[in-house]
């Protein structure tokens, strides 16, 4: 095993002849450039494929190596993740194509980052490898785009501003999106349909779903938290109707691993909770019911293998598809913290992304933890981590800079 500071390249982008793939590397390209401050290359299963991308990358592009490595071809993912200090991989649904590269980058002591929604096999994931990373020093980061990036930095962010401003950690933080545009990811949808399919097949993995410290290390997984919204609610707090969010299966879970990594300072009994604000009054509640109406029958339909294939192939965004580029420019996201001091006084932060979260956004996210990974100092060693345990304060000045991501108070 090579060491990191004898790699070829700072990181290379697995499935770039993907839709989100494609955008990480024309994010990279127009960030910082081919061969100067950064080295990298493009990998996927595909050589035609893999010129196709580097072509519509234009001329400054044509000197970017390509590497040809299958999901499922473990001797070329080993040789892979031994080249790069770090790894991107935007090949999912994970839990079908994501299991091979994680072992390999472990084995090779690379850090790697991805776009994994899918709790049952992130928890696979910490199992099986934890400690393993521990010992290669692999830093292995899931959740690094729109999930759940926003989410894990924010509360970080607003527990720091909170004991700089009164010198005390909120008890609780509630997250509520306030206004997004842009469609869900094509991989994002077709990760929930596969861990629907799961969760029918295995009740263990619906128990992962459901019980919401499943992320937590072995003996921590207690706590005052609950199970993620499921109905409609009115926060008086807020002066808002709120309805389930659909990603708050995965945020929460990842926010309170974070949260016992790091040893949990802001005590053992606080609590996080997410939701969409829909506003007050008839239409407010209106609203909080079709959304969830629409996430109920999305999980009910997607228990059936005949209803799932049919939303899969005429309703459901497919991978690999997405927004053009005025939808991705024209797309953002406005999100609202309410964090309660002990005394019950409220600190409320904003987080705001400057393009569509599916895809924009989350293409440059995804790349500045990857940047982070292979560039900054970091404390912590090798593991399975998330995104604030292992790099939240050199990545939220990063996202600030050149993401697009604006984290401040509001009064």
């Amino acid at each position: 095993m090579n060491s990191q500071n004898e790699r070829e390249f700072d990181i290379i982008v697995q499935g770039a002849t993907g839709f989100t793939g494609a955008l990480v590397a024309e994010y990279l390209l127009r960030q910082y450039g081919l061969g100067q401050t950064l080295r990298w290359a493009i990998a996927g299963r595909s050589e035609a494929k893999l010129k196709e991308t580097r072509a519509r990358l234009g001329a400054a592009a044509q000197n970017l190596e390509i590497i040809v490595a299958d999901s499922f071809d473990k001797q070329a993912l080993h040789a892979l993740a031994s080249r790069s200090k770090v790894v991107i991989t935007t090949v999912g649904p994970y839990a079908l194509y994501g299991s091979d590269l994680v072992a390999a980058c472990v084995d090779a002591g690379t850090h790697y980052c991805d776009l994994a929604g899918e709790v049952q096999w992130i928890r696979k994931m910490i199992d099986q490898h934890h400690e393993a990373a521990k010992i290669s020093g692999a830093r292995i980061v899931h959740c690094c785009g729109y999930d759940s990036v926003p989410m894990d930095i924010g509360v970080w962010f607003l527990q720091k501003a909170a004991k700089e401003k009164t010198g005390q950690y909120c008890d609780s933080i509630s997250m509520m999106v306030r206004a997004t545009k842009g469609t869900a990811s094509g991989g994002t949808l077709a990760s929930m349909m596969n861990l629907i399919k799961e969760s029918q097949d295995d009740p263990s993995v619906a128990r992962i779903l459901v019980h919401p410290y499943s992320l937590n290390p072995d003996g921590e997984r207690e706590g005052p938290d609950r199970r993620d919204q499921h109905n409609v609610r009115f926060r008086e707090d807020a002066k808002t109707w709120t309805a389930p969010f659909v990603m708050a299966g995965v945020n929460t879970k990842v926010v309170r691993r974070s949260h016992a990594l790091a040893g949990y300072p802001y005590g053992k009994t606080f609590r996080y909770d997410e939701s969409v604000a829909t506003g007050k009054g008839f239409k407010g509640w209106l609203r909080g019911t079709i959304i969830t109406v629409s996430i109920g029958a999305i999980v009910f339909f997607g228990k059936f293998q005949t209803s799932r294939s049919l939303m899969q192939r005429f309703v459901l965004t497919k991978p690999g598809d997405g927004p053009d580029r005025k939808m991705q420019k024209e797309g953002f996201f406005n999100l609202m913290q309410l964090g309660v001091l002990p005394d019950g006084s409220i600190v409320r932060g904003k987080i705001s992304g400057d393009q569509d979260p599916g895809y924009g956004s989350t293409s440059k996210m995804l790349s500045e933890c990857a940047v982070c990974l292979a560039k900054d100092e970091l404390s912590a060693g090798g593991g399975v981590w998330t995104p604030a345990a292992v790099m939240a304060e050199p990545l939220i000045d990063r996202l600030r800079q050149n993401a697009g991501l604006e984290f401040e108070l509001y009064d």
